[in-house]
Protein backbone atom coordinates (compact mmCIF):
# COMPACT_ATOMS: atom_id res chain seq x y z
CA UNK A 1 0.00 0.00 0.00
CA UNK A 2 1.29 3.42 -0.75
CA UNK A 3 1.62 5.93 2.23
CA UNK A 4 4.47 8.47 1.04
CA UNK A 5 2.84 11.15 1.64
CA UNK A 6 5.15 12.99 3.94
CA UNK A 7 4.51 15.49 6.73
CA UNK A 8 6.69 17.58 4.58
CA UNK A 9 4.30 18.75 2.28
CA UNK A 10 1.68 19.57 4.21
CA UNK A 11 3.34 21.67 7.13
CA UNK A 12 6.98 21.85 6.33
CA UNK A 13 8.00 25.16 8.21
CA UNK A 14 11.43 26.94 9.30
CA UNK A 15 14.72 26.72 7.55
CA UNK A 16 15.76 23.24 8.77
CA UNK A 17 16.88 21.84 5.82
CA UNK A 18 18.42 24.84 3.32
CA UNK A 19 18.27 27.94 2.84
CA UNK A 20 17.87 30.01 -0.73
CA UNK A 21 21.22 30.32 -3.02
CA UNK A 22 23.23 29.17 -5.74
CA UNK A 23 24.11 25.62 -6.53
CA UNK A 24 23.83 22.55 -4.73
CA UNK A 25 23.13 23.40 -0.72
CA UNK A 26 24.09 20.56 2.33
CA UNK A 27 21.00 18.99 3.15
CA UNK A 28 19.18 19.82 -0.29
CA UNK A 29 17.43 17.16 -2.20
CA UNK A 30 17.28 19.46 -5.26
CA UNK A 31 19.55 22.15 -6.50
CA UNK A 32 19.58 25.75 -6.86
CA UNK A 33 20.34 27.67 -10.07
CA UNK A 34 20.32 31.38 -10.08
CA UNK A 35 16.88 31.89 -9.16
CA UNK A 36 15.65 28.33 -10.52
CA UNK A 37 14.94 25.65 -8.18
CA UNK A 38 15.63 22.12 -9.82
CA UNK A 39 13.98 19.02 -8.26
CA UNK A 40 15.99 16.11 -7.69
CA UNK A 41 16.14 14.11 -10.84
CA UNK A 42 15.04 17.21 -12.84
CA UNK A 43 11.71 16.13 -13.05
CA UNK A 44 10.66 19.92 -12.88
CA UNK A 45 12.00 23.31 -12.30
CA UNK A 46 10.21 26.28 -10.92
CA UNK A 47 11.10 30.08 -10.61
CA UNK A 48 11.65 30.50 -6.83
CA UNK A 49 8.46 32.38 -5.41
CA UNK A 50 10.17 34.18 -2.85
CA UNK A 51 13.24 36.21 -1.99
CA UNK A 52 15.99 35.86 0.62
CA UNK A 53 15.19 39.64 1.39
CA UNK A 54 11.64 38.49 2.51
CA UNK A 55 13.38 36.30 4.92
CA UNK A 56 12.60 33.34 1.97
CA UNK A 57 13.39 29.94 2.73
CA UNK A 58 13.97 26.50 1.04
CA UNK A 59 13.12 23.25 2.24
CA UNK A 60 12.79 20.02 0.50
CA UNK A 61 13.15 16.04 0.59
CA UNK A 62 13.57 13.89 -2.80
CA UNK A 63 9.94 14.09 -3.16
CA UNK A 64 8.59 17.15 -1.84
CA UNK A 65 9.92 21.04 -2.30
CA UNK A 66 8.40 23.92 0.39
CA UNK A 67 8.73 27.46 -0.31
CA UNK A 68 8.18 29.71 2.48
CA UNK A 69 8.87 33.83 3.53
CA UNK A 70 8.75 36.19 7.11
CA UNK A 71 5.11 37.45 5.68
CA UNK A 72 2.61 35.94 3.85
CA UNK A 73 3.37 32.79 1.36
CA UNK A 74 4.01 29.34 2.18
CA UNK A 75 4.13 26.79 -1.04
CA UNK A 76 4.45 23.05 -1.27
CA UNK A 77 4.82 21.31 -4.33
CA UNK A 78 5.29 17.27 -4.15
CA UNK A 79 5.66 15.06 -7.32
CA UNK A 80 5.55 11.29 -6.42
CA UNK A 81 6.08 8.83 -9.47
CA UNK A 82 3.21 6.47 -10.01
CA UNK A 83 3.99 2.93 -8.48
CA UNK A 84 2.45 -0.16 -9.86
CA UNK A 85 -0.28 -0.04 -7.24
CA UNK A 86 -0.76 3.49 -8.21
CA UNK A 87 -1.17 2.85 -12.24
CA UNK A 88 -3.61 0.23 -11.04
CA UNK A 89 -6.08 2.77 -9.32
CA UNK A 90 -5.87 5.28 -12.28
CA UNK A 91 -6.67 2.67 -14.75
CA UNK A 92 -8.90 1.10 -13.11
CA UNK A 93 -10.97 4.56 -11.34
CA UNK A 94 -10.74 6.78 -14.11
CA UNK A 95 -8.87 10.10 -13.86
CA UNK A 96 -11.25 12.15 -12.40
CA UNK A 97 -12.22 9.39 -9.50
CA UNK A 98 -8.31 8.58 -9.21
CA UNK A 99 -7.53 11.94 -8.28
CA UNK A 100 -10.19 12.64 -5.60
CA UNK A 101 -9.36 8.95 -4.43
CA UNK A 102 -5.71 10.45 -4.16
CA UNK A 103 -6.54 13.25 -2.07
CA UNK A 104 -8.79 11.71 0.01
CA UNK A 105 -6.77 8.48 1.09
CA UNK A 106 -3.39 10.71 1.28
CA UNK A 107 -3.17 14.05 1.70
CA UNK A 108 -6.40 14.68 3.43
CA UNK A 109 -5.52 11.32 6.00
CA UNK A 110 -2.07 13.03 7.15
CA UNK A 111 -3.79 16.12 7.20
CA UNK A 112 -6.33 14.53 9.80
CA UNK A 113 -3.42 12.69 12.06
CA UNK A 114 -1.87 16.35 12.76
CA UNK A 115 -5.53 18.59 13.30
CA UNK A 116 -8.56 16.04 13.43
CA UNK A 117 -11.27 18.21 12.52
CA UNK A 118 -9.32 18.86 9.04
CA UNK A 119 -11.97 18.61 6.47
CA UNK A 120 -12.28 19.48 2.86
CA UNK A 121 -14.44 22.43 2.11
CA UNK A 122 -15.30 21.75 -1.09
CA UNK A 123 -13.47 20.31 -3.98
CA UNK A 124 -13.94 20.10 -8.16
CA UNK A 125 -12.66 18.57 -10.78
CA UNK A 126 -11.39 20.98 -13.57
CA UNK A 127 -10.98 19.09 -17.24
CA UNK A 128 -8.67 22.41 -19.03
CA UNK A 129 -6.04 22.64 -16.02
CA UNK A 130 -3.29 19.92 -17.25
CA UNK A 131 -5.42 17.82 -18.84
CA UNK A 132 -7.62 17.05 -15.72
CA UNK A 133 -6.46 18.46 -12.30
CA UNK A 134 -8.45 18.07 -8.69
CA UNK A 135 -8.93 21.58 -7.08
CA UNK A 136 -10.08 21.27 -3.16
CA UNK A 137 -10.04 23.54 -0.86
CA UNK A 138 -9.14 22.62 2.88
CA UNK A 139 -9.81 23.95 6.38
CA UNK A 140 -7.68 23.23 9.00
CA UNK A 141 -8.16 24.43 12.38
CA UNK A 142 -5.11 25.28 14.08
CA UNK A 143 -3.33 24.53 11.26
CA UNK A 144 -1.65 27.48 9.66
CA UNK A 145 1.94 28.17 9.38
CA UNK A 146 1.83 32.03 10.44
CA UNK A 147 0.85 31.51 14.10
CA UNK A 148 3.97 33.38 14.91
CA UNK A 149 3.25 36.12 12.81
CA UNK A 150 0.70 37.83 15.05
CA UNK A 151 0.37 38.13 19.34
CA UNK A 152 -2.29 36.86 21.15
CA UNK A 153 -4.29 39.17 22.79
CA UNK A 154 -6.36 37.32 25.19
CA UNK A 155 -5.77 34.21 26.97
CA UNK A 156 -8.74 32.58 25.13
CA UNK A 157 -7.69 33.80 21.62
CA UNK A 158 -8.00 30.49 19.66
CA UNK A 159 -6.39 30.03 16.91
CA UNK A 160 -7.77 30.68 13.44
CA UNK A 161 -9.33 27.92 11.24
CA UNK A 162 -6.38 27.74 8.35
CA UNK A 163 -7.42 27.49 4.79
CA UNK A 164 -5.46 25.86 1.86
CA UNK A 165 -5.92 25.70 -2.16
CA UNK A 166 -4.73 21.96 -3.27
CA UNK A 167 -3.97 21.20 -6.90
CA UNK A 168 -3.60 17.36 -7.93
CA UNK A 169 -3.02 16.21 -11.37
CA UNK A 170 -0.97 13.50 -13.02
CA UNK A 171 1.62 14.77 -15.50
CA UNK A 172 4.38 11.90 -17.40
CA UNK A 173 3.56 9.35 -15.09
CA UNK A 174 3.80 11.45 -11.57
CA UNK A 175 1.00 12.83 -9.34
CA UNK A 176 1.90 15.97 -8.32
CA UNK A 177 0.22 18.24 -5.37
CA UNK A 178 0.53 21.90 -4.67
CA UNK A 179 -0.84 23.26 -1.68
CA UNK A 180 -0.65 26.62 -0.81
CA UNK A 181 -2.09 28.76 2.79
CA UNK A 182 -4.23 31.66 2.42
CA UNK A 183 -1.88 33.29 5.11
CA UNK A 184 -4.65 36.57 5.32
CA UNK A 185 -6.72 34.65 7.59
CA UNK A 186 -4.30 34.02 10.64
CA UNK A 187 -2.59 37.67 9.41
CA UNK A 188 -5.41 39.73 9.63
CA UNK A 189 -7.40 37.81 11.90
CA UNK A 190 -10.29 40.18 13.27
CA UNK A 191 -10.16 42.23 10.41
CA UNK A 192 -10.38 39.63 7.45
CA UNK A 193 -13.83 40.04 5.93
CA UNK A 194 -13.39 37.62 2.26
CA UNK A 195 -16.19 35.58 1.56
CA UNK A 196 -15.85 31.77 0.67
CA UNK A 197 -15.82 32.71 -2.85
CA UNK A 198 -13.56 35.39 -3.06
CA UNK A 199 -11.27 33.21 -0.72
CA UNK A 200 -11.33 30.18 -3.35
CA UNK A 201 -10.65 32.70 -6.55
CA UNK A 202 -7.71 33.95 -4.39
CA UNK A 203 -6.48 30.24 -3.69
CA UNK A 204 -7.13 29.33 -7.51
CA UNK A 205 -4.84 32.33 -8.87
CA UNK A 206 -1.83 31.59 -6.74
CA UNK A 207 -2.32 27.84 -7.56
CA UNK A 208 -2.62 28.75 -11.52
CA UNK A 209 0.39 31.15 -11.08
CA UNK A 210 2.85 28.58 -9.50
CA UNK A 211 2.13 26.13 -12.36
CA UNK A 212 2.94 29.10 -14.94
CA UNK A 213 6.60 29.29 -12.89
CA UNK A 214 6.64 25.48 -13.27
CA UNK A 215 8.78 23.65 -16.27
CA UNK A 216 8.24 19.84 -16.55
CA UNK A 217 11.04 17.79 -17.63
CA UNK A 218 10.71 16.13 -21.17
CA UNK A 219 9.99 12.24 -21.67
CA UNK A 220 13.30 10.26 -22.76
CA UNK A 221 13.01 8.30 -26.26
CA UNK A 222 11.41 5.27 -25.36
CA UNK A 223 14.10 2.73 -26.28
CA UNK A 224 12.37 -0.16 -26.12
CA UNK A 225 12.38 -2.21 -29.68
CA UNK A 226 9.28 -2.68 -31.96
CA UNK A 227 8.86 -6.44 -30.97
CA UNK A 228 9.29 -5.53 -27.39
CA UNK A 229 6.47 -2.90 -27.68
CA UNK A 230 4.24 -5.14 -29.56
CA UNK A 231 4.50 -7.82 -27.27
CA UNK A 232 2.63 -5.77 -24.55
CA UNK A 233 0.05 -4.35 -26.85
CA UNK A 234 -0.90 -8.06 -28.05
CA UNK A 235 -0.98 -8.81 -24.11
CA UNK A 236 -3.83 -6.60 -23.51
CA UNK A 237 -7.67 -7.44 -24.07
CA UNK A 238 -8.70 -7.52 -27.86
CA UNK A 239 -10.97 -4.98 -26.95
CA UNK A 240 -8.66 -2.46 -26.20
CA UNK A 241 -6.00 -2.77 -29.10
CA UNK A 242 -9.21 -3.12 -32.05
CA UNK A 243 -11.53 -1.00 -31.52
CA UNK A 244 -10.57 2.79 -32.78
CA UNK A 245 -13.33 4.30 -31.13
CA UNK A 246 -12.21 3.22 -27.60
CA UNK A 247 -8.33 4.82 -28.49
CA UNK A 248 -6.65 7.89 -28.28
CA UNK A 249 -3.36 9.39 -27.88
CA UNK A 250 -1.74 9.89 -24.58
CA UNK A 251 -1.53 13.57 -23.67
CA UNK A 252 2.19 14.05 -24.23
CA UNK A 253 2.40 13.06 -27.69
CA UNK A 254 3.11 15.40 -30.23
CA UNK A 255 0.61 14.40 -32.23
CA UNK A 256 -2.12 15.59 -30.28
CA UNK A 257 -4.48 13.00 -30.59
CA UNK A 258 -5.22 13.36 -33.90
CA UNK A 259 -6.13 9.83 -34.85
CA UNK A 260 -6.39 10.61 -39.01
CA UNK A 261 -2.49 10.27 -38.54
CA UNK A 262 -2.49 6.77 -39.25
CA UNK A 263 -1.06 3.87 -39.69
CA UNK A 264 -0.35 4.33 -36.13
CA UNK A 265 -2.86 1.52 -34.60
CA UNK A 266 -3.13 -1.47 -36.67
CA UNK A 267 -4.57 -4.27 -35.19
CA UNK A 268 -1.37 -6.40 -35.08
CA UNK A 269 0.09 -3.19 -32.76
CA UNK A 270 1.72 -0.20 -33.09
CA UNK A 271 4.43 1.49 -35.01
CA UNK A 272 6.53 4.02 -35.00
CA UNK A 273 5.71 7.44 -37.07
CA UNK A 274 8.78 9.79 -38.05
CA UNK A 275 6.56 12.89 -36.37
CA UNK A 276 6.74 10.96 -32.88
CA UNK A 277 10.01 10.82 -30.59
CA UNK A 278 8.81 7.53 -28.43
CA UNK A 279 7.03 4.74 -29.42
CA UNK A 280 3.56 5.73 -29.97
CA UNK A 281 1.41 5.46 -26.57
CA UNK A 282 -2.33 4.74 -26.60
CA UNK A 283 -5.12 5.34 -24.31
CA UNK A 284 -8.51 3.85 -23.51
CA UNK A 285 -10.53 6.68 -21.85
CA UNK A 286 -10.28 5.96 -18.39
CA UNK A 287 -7.61 2.87 -18.61
CA UNK A 288 -4.07 3.13 -19.33
CA UNK A 289 -2.68 0.76 -21.91
CA UNK A 290 0.35 0.98 -21.99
Amino acid sequence: MLRFIPIALLLAAGPLLAQPGPGLKPGLSGRVEDKTYIAPGGTFRIAIPVLPELGGTIIDTPNVVTFQDRFNLHVSIAAFPLDATQRWELSTRGLKDYLAYFFEAFVMSDFRNLFPEARTESERFEPEIMNGALLAYTLLPGGSMFGDKRVLLRADDKPVVAKRGNLVFVRRGTTYIFSTELAEREIERSSYRKTTAEEDEILRLRLADILKKMEFARPATDSRSPAEFHSRLRSAPPDWRHDDSKLRCLPDCRCAGRLDQRPHHQGQGIRASGQHDRWHHWRVPGRLLL
